[in-house]
């Protein structure tokens, strides 16, 4: 059995997710969440009560009075602040606290991987005209947070919305119209 194992924003695919745990073996220890869009949340609860797992979340983002209430009043959420290490296969991933598309949005970084959730995708960013959203605060997180990285970073975003799943932050730097 491959332990432990992560899920990040497991979204609405609670039922696929557990086929392929089960698949491989593997037994779910945390729910990693980047923020608290009810597209990346949705089946959290789900997943939680199938399996036990720990859901982390930056306490920004942790809100039961907003139109996600329901779904954050159901699920057990532990704080994750910026600089902190989460369990990912065994390894920790640093936390990177990225405000901007929401108060608390964060990124995963470790041996040379970035999930950046809904803060940079390959040729573009997040939204930032949702309720707590703030384009400033946004682009000065990417622009010392993450594109400070080496450029051979891997960037993994939430959502696969560009030419190919994944960039890297080198190539992020030269080509993402939103970046220049």
């Amino acid at each position: 059995m491959i332990d432990p194992t992560a899920v990040i924003d497991p979204g609405g695919s609670g039922h696929k997710i557990l086929r392929e745990l089960k698949k491989a073996g593997a037994n779910l220890s945390h729910i990693i969440l980047t923020h608290g869009h009810v597209d990346h949340i949705a089946r959290s609860r789900f997943l939680q009560k199938k399996t036990g797992a720990l859901a982390l979340a930056h306490p920004d983002d942790i809100r039961p009075v907003s139109m996600l209430g329901p779904i954050w009043l159901r699920l057990k959420v532990n704080k994750v602040n910026d600089g902190d290490g989460v369990p990912i296969f065994g390894r920790k991933m640093k936390v990177i606290h990225t405000p901007g598309h929401s108060p608390g949005g964060i990124c995963l970084l470790g041996d040379g991987n970035l999930f950046s959730g809904d803060t940079l995708f390959v040729g573009g960013i997040g939204r930032t005209d949702l309720p707590g959203a703030s384009m400033s605060q946004f682009m000065t997180a990417i622009r010392e947070r993450l594109l400070t990285l080496p450029g051979e970073t891997i960037v993994w975003p939430g959502h696969d919305y560009g030419m190919r799943p994944s960039s890297t932050i080198d190539n992020e730097r030269k080509t993402n119209p939103w970046l220049s």
